[in-house]
């Protein structure tokens, strides 16, 4: 029996070691939140702007009413109303694709969002009281190249929950 209990070892421990190396390049996710969304300042209609909420733990996604423009200088303050079951399966793994190398980032402008009317994402990530913003350019030409894959996935995202 012991024989068997050593290869599983092993291999449970390279499990181990390779899916600690793939966390170590993004955001913690326990315990996070992650307030996400796009929004336009020339445009109308609803889906000018679209802010959600996300919280892996509780297992919900929200969606902001108030609608308002994201600011540089402070957090979003949004009006939350819950989202279906579906649509947090959706975006369930989101918080997972925010590189850590983000919460490095001293800025809160990354690029020049809506500097052209082409609009601009808003990436919140608060975890343990504290809470650290970005307002990203949606022009990949803009932005540094190991935020390229996670706003694709913010825009497919965003789209899928119109």
């Amino acid at each position: 029996m012991f024989r068997y209990l050593t290869p599983l070892a092993t291999a449970l421990l390279s499990l181990s070691a390779l899916t600690a190396c793939h966390k170590e390049n993004t955001a913690p996710e326990d315990g996070n939140v992650l307030i996400f969304g796009s929004f336009y300042g020339e445009c109308r209609g609803s889906n000018c702007i679209q802010i959600f909420r996300l919280n892996p733990t509780r297992q919900t996604l929200e969606e902001d009413v108030a609608d308002q423009y994201p600011s540089s200088s402070a957090p979003y303050q949004g009006q939350y109303v819950p989202r279906s079951a579906a649509s947090f399966q959706r975006v369930q793994g989101l918080l997972q694709q925010v590189p850590a190398q983000l919460l490095n980032e001293p800025a809160h402008v990354i690029g020049q969002p809506d500097a052209g009317d082409w609009g601009g994402y808003y990436v919140e990530v608060q975890h343990a009281g504290t809470s650290r913003f970005w307002l990203i350019d949606t022009q990949k030409r803009h932005i540094p190249t190991y935020l390229h894959a996670l706003t694709d996935s913010l825009q497919a995202n965003i789209r899928a929950l119109r």
